[in-house]
């Protein structure tokens, strides 16, 4: 039995941003009832923890405790219409609606744990956990660890050999893995699809990036990618049909 799928690529949340564009996600999330809710790594930046631009003027009042804030609202954000949906239905006593949420940690969010393997003293004063997550009904799987649902192989990102480099296009990810996979971390997004012996579809997908700011590191060209969330309808044995929506098309739709 096939089911649907809707993918959160990288949100990069940080304080200070306008988070309507997670409501409209949620809107549409709300709307279309997915099985299976992936947000794919990266929802929070945590550029307090960056190692990218320490000491440079940029970094100058950054605090931990301010990441942390500002990746629980954005979080409310977008589960406040999910969370709206399923009790509206539960009240009027219409068919109930209860999606599958999964989280894959990024290495945005492991900038958390890396501060505490640099710094032991650290250790047992931050954690992934004070994101809380989980407590808006993720299951929260860890950086790199694949979770696989429907045949589909979920992580924020695959590598493509012995030191750790992320695979770099859509077709190295499945010849690499040999089944379809999804990722974030590249904030553009690439398809491919290979067909097998027994006509299932073999696909590999680089989600792209779910956010409106502007990203200092990515320069003047490349802050210009078509960023949205992804439907993935008929998923079944690693076999499914994307469909993007960009938040282009959401804030238009939502932005009322």
């Amino acid at each position: 039995m096939s089911r649907v799928h809707a993918v959160i690529p990288d949100c990069q949340v940080k304080p200070g941003q306008d988070y309507s564009f997670l409501r409209w996600v949620g809107n549409y999330l709300a709307e279309k009832k997915p099985d299976v809710i992936v947000q794919i790594g990266d929802f929070a930046d945590m550029p307090s923890l960056s190692s990218y631009d320490v000491g440079k003027k940029s970094f100058e009042g950054r605090r931990y405790k301010d990441d942390v804030a500002a990746s629980k609202e954005a979080m409310q954000a977008l589960m406040d219409p999910i969370v709206t949906k399923v009790t509206t239905l539960e009240l009027n006593h219409k068919k109930r609606w209860h999606p599958e949420l999964h989280l894959t940690l990024g290495n945005h969010e492991n900038r958390i744990n890396k501060a505490t393997e640099n710094d032991p003293k650290l250790d047992g004063t931050l954690s992934t956990d004070d994101l809380s997550y989980r407590n808006y009904g993720f299951n929260v799987h860890n950086f790199l660890h694949p979770v696989i649902l429907d045949g589909v192989a979920y992580a924020h990102y695959f590598v493509s050999g012995g030191m750790g480099r992320p695979v770099t296009s859509a077709r190295q990810l499945i010849l690499k893995k040999h089944q379809s996979c999804v990722m974030g971390h590249n904030q553009n997004w690439d398809i491919h699809r290979d067909v097998r012996a027994d006509g299932k579809g073999v696909i590999g997908l680089f989600s792209g990036s779910c956010y409106l700011h502007y990203e200092d590191y990515l320069g003047p060209q490349g802050n210009h990618y078509n960023r949205g969330i992804w439907m993935l309808y008929e998923v079944n044995d690693g076999d499914f049909h994307p469909l993007h929506i960009s938040l282009n098309f959401l804030g238009k739709k939502y932005d009322y």
